[in-house]
């Protein structure tokens, strides 16, 4: 019980929660760009067009941050460049898609998103890829 109450916290819990994190992200995030890879001629007709990208090269490159970005971050390899397109997409959705609903329509992009972000931040953990390498 008294380790439930604790504030600290051993390296290797870290390590082992920023798998769990990685691989949540990773797995359920992939799932979403498989979705979207598969069906690419089918989605394409009904996706946004941001920036005047166009909405073949919308949704390529929503497919590059959904399903190869996660590949990398369920791997663990190059996490915190995987994380950007990621966080990037997640913006996107966020803004130009739900229109700033965050708790509503928005909420999965969010949840994505300061996911993603913490990864950013406290990098993949050493039980990655890039933790064997010595990154």
């Amino acid at each position: 019980m008294s380790k439930l109450l604790s504030t600290k916290y051993s390296t290797g819990a870290f390590n082992l929660g920023m798998l769990a994190l990685r691989l949540g992200i990773g797995i359920l995030l992939a799932s979403h760009g498989f979705d979207k890879l598969t069906h690419f001629t089918t989605i394409r007709p009904q996706f946004i067009n941001f920036m005047g990208l166009g909405q073949t090269a919308s949704l390529s490159l929503a497919i590059f941050a959904e399903f190869f970005c996660s590949i990398f971050l369920i791997l663990g390899l190059f996490t915190r460049f995987a994380c950007i397109p990621i966080i990037i997409l997640m913006l996107v959705i966020l803004v130009k898609v739900t229109h700033g609903d965050i708790f509503g329509d928005g909420e999965k992009a969010s949840l994505y998103f300061m996911a993603t972000l913490a990864l950013l931040f406290c990098g993949p953990g050493k039980i990655s890829m890039d933790g064997m390498i010595g990154k």
